[in-house]
């Protein structure tokens, strides 16, 4: 029995150990392109990559609060992934108060800035998601962070289409709708978490 419960405790060590290591590596990669994609997000007058922007630094604080409660309780892992939650729900309406701020001041954003780093964002968050794929289904925590990475595929993919159409049209709107998107995107993703959070709750 005793060598039953060292094995499982060297398992559990061990999957924490992949655990850090994995949010580490996709920790750095997401706060690299957040200052990325904020400062040519501002410079190339694009809502959608300033949301994106966002999105990498909000996941990056997600991935380092995930650190912290890596082999932790059930309970505390609900509680950072509850404030993952707020923090998507937070960023979802910032970028809708700049849509709003932009349906009422039109700009056309440069297009070759939006499609250069929209590309380089999605093959970052794909790396990520690929990382943490394996992980995924290991536990409350490693499920939420990978919810938002499969987010950031969506939305670079958004960023990508928008750049193209802003081109064709030579227009701002797909950048807004883009934007809008985002917003939407934010605001169901904290809503998918608080519900797992609550069925974990309903599950002790």
């Amino acid at each position: 029995m005793d060598h039953c419960c060292h094995s499982k405790q060297q398992e559990l060590e061990k999957t924490a150990k992949e655990h850090k290591k994995v949010l580490w590596t996709v920790l750095f990669i997401n706060l690299i392109m957040f200052f990325v994609e904020i400062s040519f997000g501002i410079l190339s007058q694009s809502i959608a990559l300033i949301g994106d922007s966002l999105d990498m630094l909000g996941d990056a604080i997600t991935y380092g609060s995930s650190i912290l409660v890596v082999g932790m309780s059930t309970l505390r892992k609900a509680k950072v992934a509850k404030l993952k939650a707020w923090i998507m729900l937070i960023f979802g309406l910032t970028i809708a108060v700049r849509c709003i701020y932009r349906a009422f001041n039109p700009v056309i954003p440069t297009f070759e800035i939006m499609f250069f780093i929209g590309m380089m964002a999605l093959i970052a968050n794909v790396v990520c998601l690929f990382l943490l794929t394996r992980h995924r289904n290991d536990d409350i925590n490693m499920r939420s962070v990978w919810i938002c990475s499969r987010n950031d595929i969506i939305a670079n993919t958004s960023v990508l289409v928008a750049a193209l159409v802003v081109l064709y049209f030579e227009s701002g709107i797909p950048d807004l709708i883009v934007g809008t998107a985002l917003t939407v995107l934010f605001i169901r993703s904290a809503n998918g978490i608080f519900k797992d959070v609550a069925n974990s709750h309903s599950e002790r």
